[in-house]
């Protein structure tokens, strides 16, 4: 029997998804087979609406061999283990003549812990365990959660958090579940052979594609210790999102809480010749953090230097302790001591890593209203260790609708490691860029309009001619506005103003309801607008008459007081590039061309994307930026816009009728 083709194989995926193919699609799946067969890598850019889940599952579950899929969303990863895989698999099982397992992997602090469920949770004023269950009051939001979460352990087979629905607060699901540091592990537990998170990771190991997260992936990227099962190609799905999530699992983190929570569940373990040293390390530590003002700490001040070595030397005393002696009062000993080793361990590995101080990493002081100061470290980029980790030995295919910023994958291909595209180079990753294009006719569908008459905006300035015309873009739209602000307090603001200007078109706010309860009231209510900051640039999707309008109050860049931000753009000047460019625009362009794309989800969709900000059409930055966009008609004519919005406005209200 002759291998099926590619174009047949993916004719059947659509087909069973219920999908119409585009062209977009095939060159994409075409370019990922391409790839993976010649063992290089492929950046691919693929609009809303090209089908890019099937562009990337078809070709590589053909090629047969394991595949890691990893995902920046909840969303997308339901989608493609609930929907698009099982549907994929069914069509092609006959063609390939067999039917590929597939499995979803989470950090194991995902799934419901048996142990703390039945055994109790270790307690930090008293020796060994407390029943968390009791310790709720029933009536509380947290005791019933706890008790619901009793119900479900009875019930799920995954154990995945997830899948929990309505979902619980983060305090109550910490009472039922463990850090793979706190695990005791499978063959020490007592529920070593139920364990979800053990469960789920045999699967893995079965299965030949694997869905996860871009945490798991950097997780195992960067500790070494592999927590994804073998794999011959990887495909990284929101790829715009992998440099932060990397990133953030990457820098380490220091407060007087924390320290206090370690110095808690160790001191009953060890002698009191250790605790002590701990005790007085963590007070030293607390005190200097009770003067520390917000910034950048180019050097570790001399005082900061003593109190983390004297931090760093205690932790490890604690550690070598805890190792070494029993205590067999101590109810559920081993899981109390892997809960105080893991705390412990902690605070000495971030104690440390800025001891000994590196080129590489950026330290500061960061202050927060309601949890106080801490101390944070992180790389200072993370292009090197994603050239090392993530293009060796496999072939790597990244997918998203942003990745072409400025006109070409250069940007965004360096922050990933690799060099522009085309160098040739022994140790340099192989890669091309391919942009298959949009279903959507932007030009026709969408209008970018730049306010070019508003006065440029300043850090926290007051923007009265902006919330004037906020208002009056809002009424001509008949509400149907997604307002994408670059701070909560100017998300805030607008909405207190316009709620009281135009009480008739009601206004949503990031922050008072959950963020799926908004999307949803928000897409139910056409005259209704929706404003918030960073979840919304990128979590919103809601095709229709009800998001008409989109408006950015100002070019997203990072603020000027972001120590990473500002470490990362001056190492790039220093090296003699263009820190500005190379920094603060590629992360407002890949922001804006995020929140664009909210816009049109469906080939209907009509409306503007307003950008409150003259300096998109003024500066020289701003053809970077708008090249970043979709290629919507362009304006500054505020009376066209204006008209337009109406226009469509009447059309969406006849639609209706």
């Amino acid at each position: 029997m002759t291998k099926p083709s590619l174009p047949e194989l993916l004719h059947a995926a659509v087909a069973a998804v219920g999908g119409t193919e585009r062209p977009g699609q095939v060159t994409m799946a075409q370019a990922v087979e391409e790839a993976i067969d010649d063992g290089t890598h492929l950046l691919v850019q693929a609009g809303t609406g090209t089908g890019k889940s099937l562009g990337y599952l078809v070709p590589a579950l053909a090629h047969g061999e394991p595949v890691v899929v990893a995902t920046a969303t909840l969303a997308l990863q339901r989608q493609l283990v609930e929907r698009d895989l099982p549907r994929t698999v069914e069509a092609l099982h006959p063609l390939l003549r067999r039917r590929p397992e597939f499995a979803m992997l989470k950090g194991r602090s995902n799934y419901l812990c048996l142990h703390r469920l039945h055994e109790g949770v270790p307690q930090d004023e008293e020796e060994g365990l407390f029943d968390q269950f009791e310790a709720a009051a029933p009536s509380s939001k947290l005791g019933q959660d706890l008790l619901r979460l009793r119900d479900w352990s009875q019930e799920t087979e995954s154990g995945d958090r997830d899948d929990l629905t309505p979902g619980v607060s983060d305090r109550a699901w910490a009472q039922v579940s463990v850090s793979s540091r706190e695990c005791l592990g499978a063959s020490k537990c007592a529920y070593g052979a139920e364990c979800f998170a053990e469960t789920a990771r045999e699967r893995a190991k079965l299965a030949e594609v694997v869905v996860t997260n871009h945490a798991l992936l950097a997780i195992d990227a960067i500790e070494g210790a592999p927590v994804l099962p073998q794999h011959e190609v990887l495909i990284v799905d929101e790829a715009h999102e992998l440099v932060s999530r990397v990133t953030g699992v990457a820098t380490g983190e220091l407060t007087p809480g924390q320290v206090n929570r370690a110095v808690r569940r160790a001191a009953r373990l060890v002698d009191e010749k250790a605790a002590d040293q701990l005790q007085t390390a963590a007070e030293g530590f607390e005190r200097l953090m009770e003067l520390a003002l917000p910034g950048r700490l180019e050097e570790i001040p001399e005082d900061l230097g003593y109190a983390l070595m004297a931090l760093r030397d205690a932790a490890r005393t604690v550690i070598s302790a805890l190792g070494n002696t029993r205590d067999r009062s101590v109810q559920d000993e081993d899981a109390v001591r892997k809960q105080a080793l893991a705390a412990v361990e902690s605070v000495h590995d971030v104690a440390e890593r800025i001891t000994i101080g590196s080129e590489w990493d950026v330290v500061w002081y960061e202050r927060h209203d309601r949890f106080g100061a801490s101390l944070r470290v992180a790389p200072l980029k993370v292009s090197g260790l994603l050239r090392e980790k993530l293009f060796a030995d496999r072939s790597v295919i990244l997918a998203s609708a942003t990745l072409k910023l400025g006109g070409d994958f250069n940007g965004v291909g360096g922050t990933l490691g690799l060099a522009p595209e085309g160098t040739e180079g022994e140790d340099l990753p192989k890669w091309k860029g391919v942009d298959v294009g949009s279903p959507f006719d932007y030009r026709k569908q969408g209008i970018l309009y730049v306010a070019k008459h508003l006065s440029r905006p300043a850090r926290d300035g007051d923007r009265a001619d902006m919330l004037d015309e906020l208002t009056e873009l809002v009424q001509a739209a008949g509400g149907r506005t997604l307002g994408l602000f670059s701070s909560m307090r100017a998300a805030q603001l607008a909405a207190e103003e316009l709620r009281t200007r135009i009480p008739e078109f009601p206004i949503l706010l990031q922050g008072e309801e959950t963020l799926g309860e908004l999307i949803k009231n928000f897409a139910a209510d056409p005259k209704t607008s929706l404003f918030g900051t960073l979840s919304l640039w990128q979590g919103v999707d809601v095709p229709g008459p009800s998001c008409q309008l989109v408006v950015m109050d100002k070019i997203p860049f990072p603020r000027p007081d972001d120590p990473l931000m500002s470490a990362r753009q001056k190492s790039v000047e220093d090296d003699g590039g263009n820190g500005f460019m190379a920094v603060a625009a590629t992360h407002a362009a890949l922001l804006m061309a995020q929140g664009a794309g909210r816009l049109v989800r469906a080939t209907g969709d009509r409306g503007v994307v307003a950008v409150l900000d003259q300096r998109l059409a003024t500066a020289r930055y701003g053809g970077f930026l708008k090249a970043s966009l979709p290629d919507f008609w362009f304006t500054t004519d505020r009376n066209q816009v204006r008209k337009s919005l109406a226009a469509i406005d009447v059309a969406a209200k006849a639609q209706d009728a």
